[in-house]
């Protein structure tokens, strides 16, 4: 799951209760670790389990995903502690979903499974935080930012820098193969200023510098989506092979960030109609891509003048959304053009003339389908 939202909280709290002998490694370390490091850290918990008489013994590694060819390291040592009858149960955490599950795919098929920790959903952050709707719209639901809420300078500092900045250099830049690391930092500035917009990679193109082609663009928009920053959502196409250049709208898994990067307090935001509703556009989006079931696909549909906002398809099921945040016409065209196309389709309208806000929030994904 992404950065700053829990995993490893969670994890000392297991280790808390566990019953048995437990060791904890980070490879978030200033050089990347390797395969030594990892062999090191297994074999203190193994040690562990012998001194305590072979009960179970719990190994964490966070930030796996840091090790060079961690898969295949964690394949070799699992498989020889299941030969040698090893009680020992391993937790390995990461925060980019591009190398956790391919690296786990690769080598360790039938020998794990994946667990998601997605951004906070409002009806957490309301528990935990006493956060209103409208608070949460604006500022998203990082935890570690939620008590720096009431001075917004701090607040948006801390993001940038401290949770955005982080997740760049570390996770993206550091880990993937970037040719242009400034583009890539100009392409997600331009989409934290257009959330929950559809735009061109050739719109894309003519206002960065140095962009290249729309290849390398769909590549690094598909990295920030790895690490959990903004993904290129594409159009749905009934089953159609989509077209690798059709235009992406651009989702942010969480709206503290494009929030944070506007530099606006809430009250300016709250006031800009236009940018108010982008908000919760893309409220309604992240909700869907961070609560979605797993296998389930996101996407948005248009023909010509015709939208519809999301499109949610999980097995046999279809589900078209459309977001009324009081500036839109209270009658959506576009969800009955896709309703004709799809008539299995179910169709929502999110908002003013449909189901509240608050109780959209509040209901998994799953549940509308």
């Amino acid at each position: 799951g992404p950065r700053q939202v829990g995993k490893t909280t969670a994890v000392h709290q297991v280790i808390k209760k566990w019953g048995g002998p437990a060791h904890y490694a980070s490879a978030d370390l200033p050089a990347p670790p390797d395969a030594h490091w990892v062999k090191a850290q297994w074999e203190t918990a193994r040690l562990a389990t012998k001194r305590a008489g072979k009960p179970t013994a719990l190994l964490v590694i966070d930030e796996v995903q840091k090790v060079s060819r961690w898969s295949e390291i964690i394949k070799g040592l699992f498989d020889e502690d299941r030969r040698q009858k090893l009680p020992v149960r391993v937790i390995l955490l990461g925060s980019s979903s591009l190398h956790v599950k391919q690296g786990a795919e690769e080598s360790l098929a039938g020998r794990f499974e994946l667990h998601f920790c997605p951004h906070w959903s409002w009806s957490e952050c309301k528990k935990a935080f006493k956060l209103s709707l409208e608070d949460w719209l604006f500022y998203g639901g990082y935890p570690g930012a939620a008590p720096l809420m009431q001075s917004f300078d701090r607040w948006s500092s801390y993001v940038s820098d401290s949770l955005i900045e982080s997740v760049l250099a570390r996770d993206v830049l550091q880990m993937s193969n970037v040719s242009k690391p400034a583009l890539l930092r100009q392409l997600f500035m331009l989409a934290s200023q257009v959330p929950a917009q559809i735009v061109s990679f050739n719109k894309m193109l003519g206002q960065l510098q140095d962009a290249g082609n729309t290849t390398t663009l769909a590549h690094y928009l598909h990295l920030l989506g790895a690490s959990f920053l903004v993904s290129g959502v594409n159009i749905y196409s009934g089953g159609v092979l989509r077209q690798r250049a059709s235009s992406p709208k651009l989702l942010f898994w969480n709206n503290a960030i494009p929030s944070a990067l506007a530099r606006q307090p809430f009250a300016q935001a709250r006031a800009q109609g236009e940018w108010w509703g982008r908000l919760v556009e893309n409220a309604v989006g992240a909700h869907l891509v961070n609560q979605k079931p797993a296998g389930a696909e996101l996407s948005y549909w248009r023909d010509g003048n015709l939208e519809v906002d999301w499109v949610l398809e999980h097995r046999k099921s279809l589900l078209a959304l459309e977001v009324k945040s009081g500036l839109s016409a209270p009658h959506s065209r576009g969800l009955d053009a896709f309703a004709s196309r799809w008539p299995k389709a179910k169709t929502l309208v999110i908002g003013e003339g449909g189901i509240p806000l608050e109780t959209f929030f509040s209901t998994e994904p799953a549940a509308l389908l």
